[in-house]
């Protein structure tokens, strides 16, 4: 069960219901939202954090809350979870940061603790990221991370790369 990734600047822990203003705040962020072509509405932004919490739930392990270390504010989200790809199980990883936190590594940093932790904790699982060919940054951030391409296709509205460790 994961409980807490510290790396120098930032702390990955599991969500909390006190985050959820927080987190779906950044989920339905046009900002956050520019290369989604369906971005999620409030009321679907609240559904995904409550199946964030029931994986958590279920798996001990998930998607986390990203704040500075020291700070209390949720910058991001960053970790993995169990998902279905084609007929494989994966850990998908994710990671979206409020605007604010733009700019300063955090994804990176963020992303590849998640991936660390995954690699050692759940090694059976393969680590996968999906990310639409227009979003640069995301792009950028996935190659730091040493993830290898290995399929474009649409996928969920968008032609997408997916990435494997």
């Amino acid at each position: 069960m994961l409980k807490e990734i510290e790396t120098e600047r930032l702390v990955l822990r599991p969500f909390t219901e006190a985050d959820r203003a927080a987190v779906v705040a950044i989920q339905t962020d046009p900002a956050t939202d520019r290369f989604n072509p369906a971005p999620p509405a409030p009321a679907d932004g609240e559904l995904l954090f409550d199946s964030w919490l029931a994986h958590w739930a279920e798996h001990g392990y998930g998607y986390c809350a990203v704040r500075e270390r020291g700070g209390t504010e949720v910058l991001g989200l960053a970790g993995v979870r169990l998902r279905r790809f084609r007929d494989e199980r994966v850990l998908n990883l994710a990671y979206r940061f409020a605007p604010a936190a733009w700019g300063k590594g955090y994804a990176v940093e963020a992303a590849g603790a998640a991936v660390g932790w995954a690699e050692r904790e759940l090694p059976e699982l393969p680590v996968l990221i999906s990310v639409n060919v227009a979003n640069a940054p995301s792009l950028r951030v996935v190659e730091r991370l040493g993830f290898t391409r290995y399929e474009e296709e649409e996928y969920e509205g968008a032609v997408s790369r997916h990435f494997r460790r």
